[in-house]
């Protein structure tokens, strides 16, 4: 993404937050601008293994915000981006991107993979916890939509147990699962319209 669409997000972060205190939307617009550099200014990533943002459970990307900041969960890009951020602005960030309008896929399917990878998740029972829909809820995030690359290098981080600061549920869940049926999974979760 250019500096145009780095600019509109910094503005548009403005404008979504200026009710708040004076102080705080100019802090929470500038880090829009920074969060968009990577998510997509309408929370849509366009890099590999960077997960979108738009319409994710704001409660999910509160708590993975706070984790980040804390040095609970280490994403080596985001290393010191959200040192000394209040809590007020992590949630005025994760609101904003929670409220974001979700854009699916626009590659077809691969037939076959498409219906293992649903065969799978429905065996898995990943519906359980992220929904039967997998829009995800609360502290879960939502898994249908997302980049199918993000979604395949987060199930191989969980699997392979390099998911530090992240649900250990999950890490159980998808020990021993292949590659081959992670990438069915991958393929079908993100072409799932919620």
């Amino acid at each position: 993404m250019g500096l145009k669409g780095i600019g509109r997000a910094a503005v548009l972060g403005v404008v979504l937050w200026a009710p708040l205190s004076g102080g705080l939307a100019q802090g929470v617009g500038a880090r829009l601008a920074l969060c968009a550099a990577c998510h997509g200014a309408d929370g849509q990533s366009q890099q590999q293994n960077i997960p979108s943002l738009a319409g994710q459970p704001r409660v999910f990307i509160e708590n993975q915000l706070v984790m980040i900041r804390e040095g609970m969960r280490d994403i080596p890009a985001m290393k010191g981006t959200l040192d000394g951020v209040s809590d007020q602005e992590l949630s005025a960030l994760a609101a904003h991107f929670s409220a974001l309008p979700l854009k699916p896929a626009t590659t077809a399917p691969d037939t076959a993979l498409f219906e293992r990878g649903q065969k799978l998740a429905q065996e898995m029972r990943c519906g359980i916890c992220h929904l039967p829909d997998y829009k995800g809820r609360e502290q879960m995030p939502r898994l249908a939509g997302q980049r199918e690359d993000y979604l395949l290098h987060s199930m191989r981080q969980f699997r392979n147990n390099e998911a530090v600061g992240r649900d250990t549920i999950m890490a159980a869940s998808l020990y021993g699962v292949s590659d081959e049926d992670l990438k069915a999974m991958a393929h079908y979760l993100a072409r799932v319209v919620p």
